[in-house]
């Protein structure tokens, strides 16, 4: 199991779309010694990530994927069970690598019988969002994981 401390990190598979960002929150700060020009401020910080996943069961287990299925699990719940930390940088490790706690919101994208099972997930970021060293930067692959308070399923990297 992970911990603050020592998390366990868990690779979430099937990303077909993925767009993080950064809003400021900007305010006037016009005086009239600005000359007639407009002046703002950055007062605040927000954060999050839109996510597209391909949601598939295992066609031998019928099971979902342990990391699609905590952040769904997630979306759903009430206090601290409500937040996940999630990390997310670039796979051919350059120096871009964020690490923060998000609400979840899970968002299934409906559609036909003949359609692959698509999901939306939001992350919004709650606090900061820190920059890390990049795990890709010494083999590791993934873009977006998340800190899971399970263990991982036998057989493999959830």
């Amino acid at each position: 199991m992970g911990t603050n401390n020592a998390p366990t990190w868990t690779l979430v598979p099937g990303v077909t779309e993925f767009t993080p960002k950064v809003e400021p929150t900007q305010q006037d700060v016009t005086t009239y010694d600005a000359e007639g020009w407009s002046e703002q401020a950055v007062t605040m910080l927000a954060w999050s990530v839109e996510t597209t996943i391909a949601h598939r069961a295992h066609p031998m287990t019928g099971a979902f994927n342990a990391a699609q299925e905590f952040l769904r699990k997630a979306s759903m719940s009430f206090g601290a069970a409500s937040y996940v930390t999630v990390r997310y940088y670039d796979r051919n490790g350059a120096d871009d690598a964020q690490q923060g706690t998000a609400l979840v919101t899970w968002e299934p994208a409906g559609g036909g019988p003949d359609e692959v099972d698509t999901v939306k997930i939001t992350l919004t970021g709650s606090g900061p969002l820190a920059p890390i060293a990049n795990p890709a930067a010494d083999g590791g692959a993934s873009a977006l994981d998340s800190r899971t308070k399970m263990p991982k399923p036998s057989g493999g990297e959830a």
